[in-house]
């Protein structure tokens, strides 16, 4: 699910909300559907830009250097992830 789904969740509910208006005896209230649905939209969107803003970089370093014994190039890498969660 992403920022769209939970835009489109919340249009969902708000037509059901505000713009349909059948009587369905009794049986399904449409208002507490919509409301509820507009209340899912709202919290999947936040989490989904949540999810979007969150940092996530690596950051590798490649160092140099002559091997004394046979006098060749070695590069040696390493790679740190700076997200937090990880």
């Amino acid at each position: 699910m992403g920022i769209g789904t939970g835009i489109a969740i919340f249009v969902i509910g708000a037509i059901l909300v505000f713009a349909v208006n059948v009587d369905t005896g009794g049986i399904v209230d449409l208002d507490l559907i919509g409301y509820i649905l507009m209340g899912a939209g709202v919290v999947v969107f936040l989490i989904s830009l949540v999810l979007v803003m969150r940092s996530r970089r690596t950051e590798t370093v490649a160092r140099t250097s002559v091997d004394p014994a046979s006098g060749e190039q070695v590069t040696r890498r390493s790679i740190r992830n700076n997200d937090p969660i990880a």
